[in-house]
């Protein structure tokens, strides 16, 4: 009696450690196709005394107004060392924990800079820079930097649902040592070093989440890009920026075709899944106008199977009265032009075509 008694004890201790142990995890389900938001200046914005209103008006913390919108996850990019901590580390994981807590999966985009990294600049963090010429020291910088911030969303409770790994890293990332052509380039060998080490520090914290790589121009013919990575790394998904009303060669209507078309043969050729982690039209141009384009591209997307593309994220539809964060000030830089919100912090109706 007193040996069942004892199991019995020590039975109930390990389940009350295990339930304590998890009972810190924000539960959030991946939605099958994501309907999201890229919200990283919020805590800037907030900072700068911007609020946000409901469609009717009511003020609102700005993950209600996104939920009303239709809006389901969020993305939020990571800087090694950025002017003013803005999308550091402590700044990614507070607006990732504050977005679980509202009921919406998160994307993490590690730029593995300490700036916007794109296919103009993808300029090595300050910090890391006495590793710069040793592809080993700086795989192990990337690899721990990664695991570093996804260990303080674990910290949270945050469980991120998708992981990006660089940012348009069409040429590469962390030039030169990453850079795929030009003077002075690593070329393939290093940046897929690179890239793999990401990957499988991610992999490490969060095994099930999805990890991807990232180019821009969904529209353009990107499958030979992919073809050359999976020689070095392996992708569980595939991430494409899509702005289509900055494409001269063609309407924004037949941009949105040729993206689709792209994410379907992209699909084919490789068997995952496509995100648009990236979209944006020009609201305060013309908002009829933009909110026709972004209606079409959402249909467009639709129509294919969430296996086929999982969702689109647009980016920074928050920004509003021609805001800016400090560092545009700095460097003389105009407003981004693509905010989804109108004047004091309502949604436009660029937002509509996320609600079915």
């Amino acid at each position: 009696m007193k040996k069942k008694q004892l199991l019995l004890l020590v039975a109930a201790s390990i389940l009350a450690f295990s339930c304590g142990k998890d009972s810190n995890t924000i539960q959030v389900p991946t939605p099958s196709f994501a309907k999201g938001a890229d919200v990283s200046w919020l805590s800037e914005m907030e900072s700068d005394g911007k609020t946000f209103q409901t469609k009717n008006g009511t003020k609102a913390d700005l993950f209600k107004v996104l939920d009303e919108c239709g809006i389901n996850a969020i993305r939020l990019r990571v800087w090694v060392n950025p002017a003013g901590g803005w999308s550091a580390k402590d700044d990614a994981v507070g607006l990732a924990e504050r977005a679980a807590k509202a009921g919406m999966a998160v994307m993490i985009d590690f730029h593995y800079s300490d700036f916007f990294a794109d296919p103009s600049r993808q300029t090595v963090p300050s910090d890391w820079a006495s590793d710069k010429g040793s592809l080993d020291k700086m795989c192990g910088r990337v690899a721990s930097h990664t695991k570093e911030v996804l260990n303080a969303l674990k910290d949270k409770g945050v469980s991120p649902a998708w992981i990006q790994i660089g940012n348009e890293t069409r040429n590469g990332m962390l030039w030169p040592l990453g850079q795929l052509w030009g003077d002075g380039a690593g070329g393939w060998s290093n940046f897929g070093a690179l890239y793999k080490a990401g990957y499988e520090a991610a992999k490490a914290v969060f095994p099930s989440a999805k990890v991807m790589p990232h180019l821009p121009n969904a529209y353009d013919d990107n499958a030979w890009w992919f073809t050359e990575l999976k020689k070095y790394a392996a992708f569980d998904m595939i991430a494409l920026s899509h702005y289509p009303q900055t494409v001269a060669a063609m309407s924004p209507q037949q941009c949105n075709t040729a993206a689709a078309n792209r994410i379907k043969a992209l699909y084919s050729a490789f068997g995952v899944p496509v995100m648009i982690s990236e979209v944006g039209v020009k609201t305060p141009a013309d908002e009829t106008a933009a909110a026709e384009v972004m209606k079409d591209f959402m249909g467009k997307i639709k129509a294919l199977p969430s296996s086929v593309c999982a969702g689109v994220f647009y980016w920074e539809p928050e920004v509003y009265d021609w805001w800016k964060p400090a560092v545009y000030t700095s460097m003389g830089w105009n407003a981004y032009d693509m905010g989804a919100f109108l004047w004091g912090g309502k949604p436009s109706s660029v937002m509509d075509a996320f609600a079915n």
